[in-house]
């Protein structure tokens, strides 16, 4: 089965012109995506972490975005059974 890139935008708005891998890879994009912090995984609630490709190291399916949102919570927890 093959589907369109126009396709694949009608099944989901955010795979715009096809891309299934999160957007632009430009510079910014990679520096300042989702938002601009050094730790850009925690989202302000206590606990809860974005993982998406979203956040550095940018788009691509990888799993690092991943892995680094886990050593932000892991670090979180740590702060937070010494302190």
């Amino acid at each position: 089965m093959s589907t369109s890139t126009a396709g694949l935008e009608a099944y989901n708005p955010n795979y715009i012109g096809g891309d299934i891998i999160g957007g632009a890879n430009d510079r910014l994009q990679v520096l300042f995506r989702p938002r601009v912090a050094v730790n850009p995984y925690p989202t302000g609630v206590p606990g809860v972490y974005l993982c998406s490709q979203s956040t550095p190291p940018g788009a691509g399916i990888h799993g690092l975005c991943g892995y680094h949102a886990g050593a932000s919570a892991l670090r979180w927890l740590e702060r937070r059974r010494e302190g």
